[in-house]
């Protein structure tokens, strides 16, 4: 198979196994040939599925033959290790599950592989999805393949990774304050997170369960669309999925802006991200423009209150869900004198310093006396921080800022924890309304210190449920701009 063919859009290589010109066979042996030549570098990959994969391309092939239509068949799907997968590792990139097997698929995966994706390998990521640069794995190093030296992003650093350097069409991610869309304004991909509750996050481990939410990672708008139509929908068996009937998003992207109003936020301004990314982001507001938009100046007061707002909320939901690794029904196991010491060896030594961090904070705002004063007044501005952008989009249809604080930066380049959450900035409100949001490529900037420029995302966000609209816009942005591929990643000329 060319090296074209693997590096093509899951569209085009769904469209070319269902005409029978592929086999899901010959796709998948092809995608373990990529990653057998670059993950020794990248690193995206804790598991390669390798002959599961291969069996399960076979599965594809015999429905097509059986006269099945599959709008990703053949796809080679990359999914992230804080999602169920029957038979597999699931680890979380934590040691604490480091040799759990998972029983049974989530939903989300398990509709990508009824969709005809096969599974090559579950992905590296921040140790229970806590962290903005992939660093914080206890398991494995992922490197950005855009620069070696450089992160690709958390805490859905693997799937961006693993896209990126073509070692999947579609890599699946969990976005709680921004984890699907940094990594993909990292690695130069489109990381889209939809409204909360559209997609079930049922077969997702938990960590803030009122913001998690399951999206796609790819290299291209209409594949995003396409994942997404795979995956939406009502589950019975999460509580949190919403009951409501999914626009197609795939069959109507467009090509041009006009009439979109697009809100550009005062609070948000990017002057003091430095000149380059000032730029940056200038022109790609302008090309909005050029696209037929109508650019409008909204105010969002409340935004800057986001970070301390959910540096609350999610470590309190956190301490909850982590309460169940406890060394007694499932993961690691460290005994001890006596019931609490074995409880106390475990955490101690399963979970990481992040993870400890984030339990220790969020028990501290849910304990006797500080629960009203912190958690409590945490969601009183959340309510306000919703109310504001529906304010806004009273006045526009879509909202436009950076996907993140910078482009991608090097190992340990963030040593402090604050410096590390303020990555998030521009993410952080949008999850803690709901909003479905994306990044998508919009130019590129050497950072500081840097020999070669690194890829930047542009964050658009919609009202609640309008991912149609969002992703038809970013596709005529995609398509004008063409952004994305300007660079190839240091690794792709490995793979034969």
């Amino acid at each position: 198979m060319s090296k074209e063919t693997i590096e093509s859009s899951a569209a085009a290589i769904a469209g070319r196994v269902g005409a029978r010109e592929l086999s899901a066979a010959e796709v998948t042996e092809a995608a373990l040939g990529r990653i057998a030549a670059s993950d020794d570098a990248v690193g995206a990959y804790l598991t390669v599925l390798g002959d599961g994969a291969r069996e399960h391309a076979l599965r594809v092939d015999a429905r097509i033959a059986g006269g099945e239509s599959l709008p990703l068949a053949g796809v080679p799907l990359a999914v992230k290790d804080n999602m169920c997968l029957t038979g597999t590792r699931t680890t979380c990139g934590s040691k604490i599950l480091e040799n759990w097997i998972a029983p049974y698929t989530a939903t989300a995966v398990q509709r990508l592989l009824d969709a005809g994706c096969v599974p090559v390998g579950k992905t590296n990521m921040d140790e229970f999805a806590m962290g903005s640069s992939c660093e914080n794995s206890a398991l494995g190093v992922t490197r950005n393949p855009y620069d070696l030296s450089r992160v690709p992003g958390g805490s859905s650093g693997g799937s961006a990774a693993a896209v990126a350097a073509f070692e999947a069409a579609i890599g699946t991610g969990s976005d709680t304050g921004g984890s699907i869309r940094e990594p993909g304004a990292f690695c130069n991909a489109i990381g889209f997170k939809p409204t909360y509750g559209r997609i079930s996050r049922y077969g997702l481990i938990a960590f803030a369960s009122s913001l998690d939410q399951i999206g796609p990672l790819t290299r291209t708008v209409e594949d995003a669309a396409l994942a997404y139509d795979a995956m939406a929908g009502f589950d019975p068996m999460d509580a949190t999925s919403v009951d409501r009937p999914v626009e197609t998003a795939a069959t109507h992207l467009r090509r041009d802006l006009k009439g979109v109003r697009i809100g550009i936020a005062r609070e948000f301004d990017t002057a003091k991200l430095g000149a380059e990314s000032h730029a940056c982001y200038a022109r790609a507001y302008r090309d909005l423009e050029a696209l037929g938009a109508e650019l409008v100046e909204i105010s969002l007061p409340t935004a800057d209150y986001g970070l301390a707002t959910y540096y609350l909320i999610a470590p309190a939901e956190c301490s909850s869900n982590l309460a169940r690794f406890d060394g007694v029904r499932y993961g690691l196991r460290v005994e001890g004198d006596d019931v609490q010491a074995m409880y106390e060896a475990t955490r101690a030594a399963g979970f990481g310093a992040e993870v400890k961090r984030r339990i220790l904070i969020g028990t501290y705002a849910l304990s006797s006396g500080y629960y009203d004063a912190y958690y409590v007044r945490a969601q009183k501005a959340r309510t306000l921080i919703a109310a504001d952008f529906a304010k806004a989009f009273e006045t526009c249809d879509l909202i436009a800022s950076p996907a993140a604080s910078s482009p991608a930066f090097e190992f340990n380049a963030k040593s402090d924890p604050y410096s590390m959450y303020l990555m998030d900035y521009y993410t952080i409100p949008f999850s803690l309304a709901g909003l479905p949001a994306l990044s998508v490529p919009c130019g590129w900037v050497t950072p500081e210190g840097g020999s070669s420029p690194m890829p930047m995302g542009l964050q658009l966000a919609a009202p609640l449920f309008e991912e149609r609209a969002l992703l038809g816009a970013a596709h005529a942005y995609e398509v004008a701009t063409s952004h994305a591929t300007r660079h190839r990643p240091r690794l792709a000329e490995v793979a034969k």
